[in-house]
């Protein structure tokens, strides 16, 4: 079962400030991850930006579950300053 992928404000910001390759990486690999999002997300233990994460390259995207099968991106940034 699919999920919807939808980026908050902040998200889409976080987007458009990379490189247009990584971007089109990131929105490649979230596509084939809305199909089984918990097999390639990890919790977070910290939950104070999300409750889960995805690992692109040296990328972390943010988010949360909504309802009805909704994965709501909250963040995008680089492994080294996406949890400062």
């Amino acid at each position: 079962m699919t999920y919807e992928i939808v980026f908050t404000k902040r998200a889409v910001k976080d987007l458009e400030k990379l490189e247009q390759q990584v971007k089109e990486r990131i929105i490649s690999k979230l596509k084939e991850f809305k199909d089984v999002p918990l097999n390639h997300a990890k919790k977070l233990t910290q939950p104070k930006l999300g409750s889960f994460r995805f690992k692109i390259d040296n990328y972390r995207i943010i988010f949360d579950f909504g309802d009805d099968k909704i994965i709501i991106i909250l963040r995008v940034g680089h492994r080294k300053t996406i949890y400062k």
